[in-house]
């Protein structure tokens, strides 16, 4: 390559620093992200914002949901052409602006600093004297760093997996509350009003209480009343894992909307929001008209939901050890600002060995690039699209209850004067049949 070459490969290298500055007022970046399970977009899609928002602002941003459609776009061919040509729009780079800055300013008086005092090449390829005399030139041996690397690899590789993990898990304990939310709702429904076990016999021999024929709008009442607190707790839990500047108004905005005022007034009053709005489901529970046996099995149910929200409490209030995560940093840090005098020698054949600039950029990207994913995800919650998982376990409740008294077929029970001996059948509009 030519002198001219290498200088406009370096005039380059410079000119995409605007991948890491902000752009002035006015200038957007637009992420689009779509869901069908929230009614909130502001929370799934990213509309157009400024360039500003990048940062702890962002985090609000990446809380991705994919369907069909959106698989089919992370499969494309053209994936990789659209990743590098939307480099300078990545939130991750544009956080690693003060790193990137400082390392490549470091190459930069490298370099102007050895060519002052060991001479230089100007553009038409004359070598001048050094302009200063009698100092030492400033370099460094690149062996220790190619001892270093591995022992350096292998701590972003604990830091990364370390923090995705912690991520998948918080991620799982969402997906059992919404998995055994489902299985409450359906189990409330399909078994209200059955005072029999799972077997169809009777408890140890007990006198069977007398039952009388259920009254479709106390059925109602009782499976709604069911279905709301089982929001109100993932809605409390939501809020709980959640900044109380981005949460604390709507939280309290969608308890009056969606719960009786004085529940919700109980629930917001609460020192462990989740633990009173558990309460509330496990009193709507225990009002249900069925065999205890079943209802023990339904509050099983609510047992995984503490140990859920127990589980999310520890990743959020426990990081990954600070001394591990600092002497990472640290490390990295260290290594990547002593770079640059290590690579002078190995760079001299370009001119004025300025090559070693959009060198350190680019190492300096890609290191505490994998070093801010992990920090990213380390604390996963302001990422995990929770509000739209509460959306979504409150519309699969409210559908479950509802399907008692939409023409379903609805277990009854026997007239007042005889003992409940057999399970007869009812259905809506329709006389009282005995079972086949």
């Amino acid at each position: 390559m030519t002198r001219w070459g290498q200088a406009f490969l370096v005039l380059a290298a410079f000119a995409q620093a605007n991948a890491f500055v902000t752009p002035s007022v006015g200038t957007t970046a637009a992420v689009t992200a779509k869901s069908p399970i929230t009614s909130k977009p502001s929370e799934l899609a990213m509309s157009t914002k400024p360039a500003d928002v990048y940062g702890e602002e962002s985090r609000k941003y990446r809380r991705t949901v994919y369907t069909h459609n959106e698989w089919v776009k992370h499969r494309s061919p053209d994936r990789f052409w659209k990743n590098l040509r939307t480099l300078s729009e990545s939130g991750i780079y544009k956080s690693l602006a003060k790193e990137v800055v400082a390392t490549t300013l470091v190459a930069t008086f490298v370099c102007l600093y050895n060519g002052l005092v060991n001479g230089y090449t100007d553009l038409g390829g004359t070598q001048h004297p050094a302009v200063i005399n009698g100092l030492l030139v400033a370099g460094l041996p690149l062996t220790p760093f190619s001892l270093l690397t591995p022992s350096l690899g292998l701590l972003l590789v604990f830091r990364t997996n370390s923090s995705y993990k912690r991520w998948d898990e918080a991620r799982k304990a969402w997906g059992l509350n919404i998995n055994h939310t489902r299985d409450l709702a359906r189990m409330a429904t399909a078994w209200y009003g059955n005072y029999k076990n799972q077997e169809g016999t009777e408890f140890a021999g007990a006198e069977t209480p007398r039952m009388e024929v259920i009254d479709p709008v106390k059925r109602e009442e009782d499976l709604k009343r069911v279905s709301l607190c089982t929001w109100a707790f993932v809605r409390s839990m939501k809020r709980h894992l959640s900044p109380p500047a981005e949460d604390e108004e709507d939280f309290k905005a969608e308890l009056y909307e969606r719960l009786p005022a004085d529940q919700a007034e109980k629930i917001i009053a609460a020192t462990h929001r989740p633990n009173r709005a558990l309460h509330d489901l496990s009193c709507a529970i225990d009002r249900l008209p069925m065999h205890f046996m079943r209802k023990n099995q339904i509050n099983d149910a609510v047992t995984i939901f503490e140990d859920t929200l127990g589980g999310c409490e520890r990743l959020l209030s426990s990081p990954v050890p600070l001394f591990y995560s600092r002497h990472t940093a640290r490390f990295l840090s260290v290594w990547l600002l002593l770079l640059p005098f290590a690579l002078w020698e190995p760079f001299k054949g370009s001119w004025n060995h300025i090559a070693e600039i959009p060198a350190t950029t680019l190492t300096t990207i890609c290191l505490f690039g994998i070093e801010e994913l992990a920090t990213q995800l380390e604390e996963p919650f302001t990422i995990l699209p929770m509000q739209g998982f509460c959306d979504k376990i409150g519309a699969n409740c409210d559908e479950t209850v509802s399907w008692a008294g939409s023409g379903e077929t609805k277990d009854v029970y026997m007239a007042e004067t005889e003992p409940l001996v057999e399970q007869k059948t009812y259905r809506i509009g329709g006389g009282v049949a005995p079972k086949n």
